[in-house]
């Protein structure tokens, strides 16, 4: 009886089709962020302006509270 040899052939089929699902997975994420990007476009001047108002609003409320932590019973 002869020894069997061993076939890499369905180990490097399977390592072949898994390198092409990986492919095919960063093509659709990337399609898909560049689809998106579309859709929501960078913010604008005037949408950067809103925010620095909104967060100088924020800034200037009184937040404190002034609360005795020995007397709390």
């Amino acid at each position: 009886m002869e020894p069997e040899k061993k076939s890499n052939g369905a180990l490097i089929g399977l390592i072949v089709i898994v390198i092409i699902l990986v492919i095919g997975g960063i093509y659709v994420w990337q399609s898909k962020v560049k689809e998106m990007e579309k859709q929501n476009p960078a913010l604008t001047t005037e949408d950067a302006s809103t925010l620095d108002a909104l967060d100088q609003e924020a800034a200037s409320v009184n937040a404190t509270i002034d609360v005795d932590v020995n007397n709390v019973q």
